[in-house]
């Protein structure tokens, strides 16, 4: 059973990532899963997979982080397909927050200056970025993620806070969704999961703050919603580098009914509960993107 994860879905296409899903790409996409698999509520399928009776066709939608065009967007297509996703939410963001990673993208987006001088704001981490055209600056964004990603934390919130001075620019307070959205996702029959509180690395947390981070997540949305919440993503979700066998003990421990991660492959009878694989859908076409997911499927 594939797994899909989403992060945003654009209302039109954005011009500094073309790659990214817009909402009538997301449409189009919708309407062949639609076609082709039974579509399930995640919780669904996990309580399924649990009694070895997952349908042969079955497949299951999953967004991370919590933007507020999940709610916008999002939320209008998938309802007039009939499909239920989960988003997992990181729930420190909600209500005008914003993670440190569009914290650079919105920063190089919004600035009028035609280059960026990071040299001396970094300790020479970065260098100097030119931002003549959506090509540099799509450039200038990579590289400040990349080398900021696996900083710790404080540094790299410094590192973030340096470069939003440099670029001269206010950030948007609506990116990310409003409780009351996470509400009105919930009434309209969307699942909602917990994400952490601020997306850390896990694997570079000891337990105690590891701890904070799922469980604080997890309480944060029950008291939002005031029902359980059983679901839980790994942030960036690859097994080593962003969380470790501890952190999915942490997880079980806590008492979630599965988790996901973002290794590829499906969700088959044998699979690990707490590492649920997940599959990102990037192809274009219908011909490529059906042939991806057998491709998928077929490997696992």
């Amino acid at each position: 059973m594939p797994v899909l994860i989403f992060h945003r879905v654009h209302a039109r296409p954005d011009p500094l990532f073309p790659g990214e899903v817009d909402a009538a790409r997301f449409d189009q996409l919708c309407g062949w899963l639609r076609r082709w698999f039974h579509v399930l509520p995640l919780d669904e399928a996990v309580r399924l997979q649990k009694q070895g009776a997952l349908p042969a066709r079955a497949a299951a939608i999953t967004f991370d982080d919590g933007y507020a065009d999940n709610h916008d967007v999002a939320m209008p297509i998938l309802q007039r397909h009939g499909i239920s996703a989960c988003f997992f939410i990181a729930s420190g963001f909600l209500d005008g927050g914003c993670m440190w990673n569009d914290r650079v993208i919105e920063a190089v987006r919004r600035s009028k200056l035609p280059s960026l001088d990071l040299r001396e704001l970094s300790e020479g981490l970065l260098g100097v970025y030119p931002l003549e055209n959506i090509e540099a600056r799509r450039a200038a964004i990579q590289a400040i993620i990349g080398k900021a990603k696996y900083l710790p934390v404080q540094k790299r919130l410094d590192l973030v806070d340096a470069v939003l001075r440099a670029a001269g620019v206010a950030l948007p307070r609506d990116l990310m969704m409003s409780s009351e959205q996470v509400r009105l996702m919930r009434r309209g029959g969307m699942q909602i999961g917990a994400h952490t509180l601020s997306h850390p690395i896990l694997a570079g947390l000891d337990a105690a703050a590891a701890t904070a981070e799922i469980d604080g997540s997890r309480q944060q949305l029950q008291g939002l919603l005031d029902e359980r919440i059983g679901l839980f993503a790994y942030p960036n979700g690859k097994l080593g580098s962003d969380y470790s066998a501890e952190s999915v003990e942490l997880v079980r421990r806590l008492g979630f009914d599965a988790a996901v991660s973002t290794h590829p492959g499906v969700f088959g009878a044998k699979a690990d509960l707490f590492q649920i694989p997940r599959f990102t859908p990037w192809e274009s076409d219908k011909l490529r993107f059906g042939l991806r997911l057998a491709q998928t499927m077929a490997r696992s």
